[in-house]
């Protein structure tokens, strides 16, 4: 081939498409991820051009070159039907995955020619631009493509959305992006600690551009739920039940909207109807899992509890939650739910698989691992009564910095659990020197002294306690 692969390379990492976007597979799940591309193509056919050409990047992942192809020919008749005036402008990234994909399938002449193909049209948009353009759309794309990839990119997503309202502040499009990778954020900060940013306002301000679009109204509900405004927040439910009453992406949020109000029956009703119009979506089961669950601890503070009814209903989590873990293995936060269904019903050895199961992942964020840790820790606890077993596991989420809502639990309950010992009498040198590491970890450096000195005085030799305190000493 007369094309020299050196400057075709070069020239492919200028281009903006989903190939130069570091969307990353050990993220997602590519089967449950192509699942829910296909049914927002099935439900929001507006958004087919960039659905195709995000399905093009998951066929490619999934080394199905033809089928990536074909998602872009799609892609290219969208275009054709949608923007017949501005076909250079609207097929920068579907041109860009095609070279891609071509170079990939070493058809070096074909990834060439789309490779001129968006060089030409950037240069007739700009004189400056050279294979690479700011365009608001490209960078919106961009933003939707990161938000399908899972909250390691939600930041970087809401920051394409901030670039593309720049130059375009009205737009419905990009302001819905904007507040829906703030929404995440803020679910993500709530529960895993870091900076909040209010999203009220931009979901508002979303909902005011694009009063038809009832995905964010549901997200506004939500925010509003979170605020403890409710009450305010069920109108907006309402109005979209009423305007898309068989747009399952809304109804996953209004049964969200009810299982947190405590209606549950309500939200299983909604998701029951959801899952018939999208049978394969991982959310919708692990919303279903969690729904029956709910009624299962109720039932278990009944008097009475109808011993038949709660076995249907733990059957039914347990299925939902297995449902959710094979369709998407990195979805981490079903294992815990999983496990916690078992261990309600005294299923510990099918608990304890599932904890393995996760605990032995090498692909669990650091936020995440706090929040197994916690779970398990509490599993030996209250399921398995081994205190030591707790310990230990809650020690372990501290060991990660993070300030998140499960590494307060586990501070609590490890302190508390120390404490009751070392106070009944039934506590020795080890407590106390774990307490001490507690208090190290926590930041409390006085206690921690006095926690170790205590533990010195009881175990004279120990070498972790001698340094632990050395090290103390030294740092204030």
């Amino acid at each position: 081939s007369t094309i020299s692969k050196d400057s075709l390379q070069t020239s492919l990492l200028h281009l903006e498409c989903h190939f130069t976007w570091t969307l990353l597979k050990k993220h997602v799940s590519l089967e449950a991820l192509e699942e829910t591309i296909l049914d927002h193509i099935k439900f929001m056919a507006e958004y087919e051009i960039r659905d195709y050409n995000l399905l093009s990047y998951v066929n490619y992942l999934k080394n199905s070159y033809e089928e990536a192809l074909r998602s872009l020919k799609k892609a290219e008749e969208a275009i054709q039907k949608r923007h017949p005036d501005e076909i250079d402008r609207r097929s920068l990234v579907t041109w860009g995955n095609y070279a891609w994909i071509y170079y990939h399938m070493q058809r070096y002449e074909e990834a060439q020619t789309y490779v001129s193909k968006v060089e030409n049209s950037c240069k007739k948009l700009s004189s400056t631009a050279h294979g690479k353009i700011q365009l608001p759309e490209i960078y919106a794309e961009q933003g939707w493509a990161l938000l399908r990839f899972g909250r390691n990119y939600f930041e970087r997503a809401m920051n394409c959305f901030e670039n593309a309202l720049r130059s375009e502040p009205n737009n419905s499009d990009f302001s819905a992006g904007y507040a829906t990778a703030m929404y995440r954020l803020e679910g993500d900060t709530q529960w895993y600690g870091g900076d909040t940013r209010p999203c009220l306002e931009a979901l508002k301000r979303a909902v005011e551009l694009n009063p038809t679009d009832t995905t964010v109204m549901a997200l506004l509900a939500l925010e509003l739920q979170r605020l403890h405004r409710a009450n305010e927040g069920e109108r907006y439910i309402e109005e979209g039940l009423q305007r898309t009453p068989d747009f399952p992406i809304f109804l996953r949020h209004a049964a969200n909207f009810y299982r947190k109000k405590g209606k549950v029956n309500k939200a299983v009703e909604i998701l029951k109807k959801a899952l018939a119009l999208t049978p394969k979506s991982v959310v919708l089961h692990h919303q279903l899992g969690l729904c029956y669950r709910f009624k299962v601890l109720q039932l278990k503070k009944t008097r009475y509890p109808p011993r038949e009814e709660m076995e249907n209903l733990i059957e039914l989590a347990v299925f939902h939650f297995k449902t959710v873990i094979d369709k998407k293995p990195v979805f981490f936060s079903a294992y815990s739910d999983l496990a916690k269904t078992y261990a309600i019903d005294k299923r510990h050895e099918e608990a304890e698989e599932i904890y393995q199961k996760v605990l032995q992942r090498n692909d669990l964020a650091c936020d995440e691992k706090q929040d197994i840790y916690f779970n398990y820790g509490y599993f030996q606890q209250f399921h398995m009564k081994s205190e030591s077993k707790a310990i230990k596991y809650y020690i372990e989420c501290l060991k990660i910095e993070i300030d998140s809502y499960p590494r307060k639990r586990s501070s609590e309950a490890v302190e508390t659990l120390l404490k009751q010992k070392i106070e009944s009498g039934l506590g020795d040198a080890t407590d106390i020197g774990t307490l001490g590491l507690v208090h190290k970890l926590n930041g409390k450096k006085q206690e921690a002294i006095e926690c170790y000195e205590e533990a010195i005085a009881l175990d004279p030799n120990n070498e972790e306690y001698l340094n632990a305190l050395t090290e103390l000493r030294l740092s204030i």
